[in-house]
């Protein structure tokens, strides 16, 4: 599964770890992703979505019951 936002398209960063030596080792810094049960085009999913879009209200979170259809958007 690659760590990248379904929204932003936000994705892992690569950089160093550096020392007080200024030793560097590489490393990677990954997005906050969540697993959110969301509407997208339509259909409920499943999406990892990064805190960022979340907390903005970039995406929908599908509500929780059975029988619910999104609501068509013109």
């Amino acid at each position: 599964m690659a760590q990248r936002c379904a929204v932003c398209g936000k994705g892992t960063m690569s950089g160093h770890n550096v020392s007080h030596a200024h030793n560097l080792t590489k490393r990677k810094w990954s997005p906050n992703l969540q697993r959110v049960r969301a509407s997208l085009d339509g259909r409920v999913k499943n999406v990892d979505v990064c805190t960022r879009c979340l907390r903005s209200g970039r995406i929908r979170k599908a509500p929780r019951g059975r029988g619910w259809t999104p609501a068509a958007t013109a």
